[in-house]
């Protein structure tokens, strides 16, 4: 009788021996998402890497006169510290960006930016060094004139660096920095007087 009991448990202690390990594998695969989840919420979520101008100022003022038709031309280079600030928990390797100089809307100058690689949490400070040619100013001469005549005029930078932020070495998501600025600049001290910036990204 105690043998046919015996014989009769031990499919039962089976049964019971294999729910409970499928109901510890369902509890570490549910932990293991659960921690999954977190980690993509916080720590792997793709923050905005942001750009900012540190400084600006106008390194040289080359005005020149032709002849004998007469034409003026006004070379403005503008030296920019951009900074990239990185905030993700992971690397952010960037490539080529570029800055473009606008004045009412219309390009009138650009500049590269070298590639680099910025740590997680890190920052990195890009130089720019752009010019205006007054002669790429032909339709808007008069605007320029009259706003030197007032005494300052705006310049626009629009700065866009690509790249992409790298979680664990395998996981990697694309980003762009990009970046507006509003320069006034003063006349004819040729000094940067206000600055407005504003930053995003697209991921």
């Amino acid at each position: 009788m105690t043998e046919n009991s015996d014989h009769l448990n031990k499919p039962n202690k089976r049964k019971r021996f294999c729910l409970i390990a499928i109901g510890v594998v369902l509890f570490l695969i549910l932990l293991l998402f659960i921690i999954a989840l977190i980690l993509a919420l916080t720590v792997f979520k793709t923050r905005q890497p942001r750009t900012q101008i540190l400084s600006a100022s106008v390194d040289g003022v080359a005005p020149r006169i032709s002849f004998p038709a007469v034409q003026i031309e006004l070379n403005i280079t503008l030296d920019l510290m951009i900074l990239v600030e990185n905030r993700n928990h992971a690397s952010f390797k960037h490539g080529t960006g570029k800055t473009f100089l606008l004045y009412q809307g219309n390009q009138v100058g650009d500049a590269d930016l070298y590639p680099g690689f910025i740590p997680a949490r890190g920052n990195s400070t890009l130089p720019c060094r752009l010019t205006l040619q007054a002669d790429r100013l032909a339709n808007n001469m008069s605007n320029l004139i009259s706003d030197v005549l007032g005494g300052e005029f705006v310049l626009e930078t629009r700065t866009r660096i690509p790249g992409k932020v790298n979680f664990l070495g395998f996981i990697k998501k694309h980003a762009v920095a990009v970046s507006e600025c509003q320069l006034t600049i003063g006349f004819p001290d040729m000094k940067v007087k206000r600055q407005v910036c504003k930053s995003k990204a697209k991921l």
